[in-house]
């Protein structure tokens, strides 16, 4: 579709997939191309964070390894928090966009900008000052305390410039726009690999290397993107009446908080479970470093689907279209799923080899391996379940995916970590269970929600779809 810019006062092309290809025609083909480009910026994603590990592993010592594996757990504990609050973002402008209120999404745009200075601003005066203190709440190693605490307040400092990476590429996927996500994390990822290479293994500053090469990452991506949209990037326009609009940031939070709260509360769980690998030696800890950031790249497609569904489910709904956002949802399972098999089949049988490449310590290779193996049905649920939630999600039963995320840690995870990390000789592999089987709840609780929206109506499907989904 073409669009006016108010700012240029000209006309250019934008991503036509919110107009043509979301709401009309086919579904596979248009989901596929809109969900690839976040596969890609998913596994840059994932690039971005392991290459400091991999670098550190690689040029410094096992202390500072650690250093950035527990302090990048809790950056990620922040993270998550904004990210959930971009996607309720994301659903909010997906709505609109499919009801076709462009002023209504330059006011949420705007109210979201004014959210997120409020919130990185919190963050980084807690974080500047606390950042020891979280780091003893996770039991990270007195070896990689010092450097642990320089990592954490250097990443603190540029807080700002993950807020608005996050709040940026949520907006353009709300609009159907998953290709310039792709490029500001290329160019992220891009920096930062050569910042590690300049930094830690040339300069041999270890972790605080490595989070000055994050930040300067995140800044210049955030430079390109806001270049970028001052442009005319986005098929809205955010002016100043758009930020004198009343409403948005309460409409942003009631969206977003349910979703950032679950995310925040899953991660902590993940940060109370690193606090239990941590107890148990350098070894242990260096080894949940790994296992998380397998973890990011091995989930890539169940990630991104939900991230697409999001946004395909969030268009439709607001164009009056739920027996088309349900179909969407049939179609990113069964491909999901596929790739779920061959994840299980790479952790469970390989689980050394992928270890091998973050560290070249035997001992910390075996213990990762044994942990990975214990983790690995884990893939078989997620590749469903992420799926589920961001049908929800695109929705709007955010309520839903924050009961089920807090249920999940806090009622099965951790107890289950917890009980079996106890004992003289604790096992790596039987503590790694705990994930699979929190998993397998997690999965039951979205299957038992669908099919409660569906045979309630409150999916707003017709009878034909109903059939199919209680099949």
């Amino acid at each position: 579709m073409t669009v006016l810019s108010k700012k240029s006062g000209h006309t250019y092309g934008c991503e036509k997939m919110s107009e043509n290809t979301f709401l009309k025609g086919k579904i596979l083909s248009p989901l596929i191309k809109f969900a690839l480009p976040l596969m890609l910026s998913q596994l840059l994603q994932a690039l971005y964070g392991a290459v400091d590990l991999i670098v550190v592993g690689q040029y410094s010592t096992t202390a500072h390894f650690s250093a950035v594996a527990t302090g990048s757990q809790l950056m990620q504990g922040i993270t998550g928090i904004i990210i959930g609050l971009t996607t309720g973002v994301t659903v909010l402008i997906g709505q609109a966009m499919g009801a076709g209120d462009k002023e209504r999404a330059g006011n949420i745009s705007a109210g979201m900008t004014k959210l997120l200075i409020a919130v990185s601003a919190v963050f980084f005066g807690v974080l500047m000052i606390f950042a020891t203190q979280a780091l003893e709440l996770l039991k990270i190693p007195e070896e990689a305390k010092m450097p642990g605490t320089e990592y954490v307040r250097i990443c603190t400092a540029g807080i700002v410039f993950i807020s608005a990476y996050n709040a940026i590429s949520g907006l353009f996927r709300g609009v159907g726009d998953s290709k310039m996500p792709l490029v500001f994390i290329l160019i992220a990822c891009i920096v930062n690999i050569i910042g590690d290479l300049i930094l830690v293994a040339g300069f041999k500053m270890g972790a605080a290397g490595a989070a000055i090469a994050t930040v300067a990452a995140q800044a210049v991506s955030v430079v390109f993107s806001v270049i970028y949209i001052r442009k005319g990037g986005l098929p809205f326009s955010i002016t100043k009446s758009s930020f004198k609009a009343r409403g948005q940031v309460s409409r942003i939070l009631k969206m977003g908080v349910p979703i950032a709260l679950q995310d925040f509360l899953t991660r902590v769980s993940f940060l109370i479970l690193t606090a239990i690998l941590n107890s148990l030696g350098l070894i242990a800890s260096a080894s949940i470093g790994i296992s998380e950031k397998l973890f990011l790249f091995l989930s890539i497609i169940p990630i991104s689907f939900m991230s697409a569904l999001s946004a395909f489910v969030a268009q439709n709904i607001g164009a009056n279209q739920p027996e088309r956002a349900f179909r969407s949802l049939r179609l990113s399972v069964g491909i999901s799923f596929l790739f779920g098999i061959l994840t299980f089949c790479a952790t469970f049988f390989f689980p050394e080899f992928l270890a091998s490449l973050f560290e070249k310590s035997p001992e910390v290779i075996a213990a990762a391996a044994r942990y990975q193996r214990g983790c690995a049905a884990e893939h078989l649920f997620i590749s469903i379940y992420f799926c589920l939630l961001g049908y929800f999600n695109g929705l709007g039963k955010t309520n839903f995916v924050m009961i089920e995320g807090i249920a999940t840690s806090f009622a099965v995870r951790i107890p289950l970590s917890y009980i079996l990390s106890r004992g003289d000789s604790p096992d790596l592999l039987k503590i790694g269970l705990a994930v699979p089987v929190s998993a397998v709840v997690c999965f039951i609780m979205c299957c038992a929600y669908l099919l409660y929206l569906v045979k309630s109506g409150k999916a707003g499907i017709g009878k034909n779809v109903h059939k199919a989904a209680a099949l």
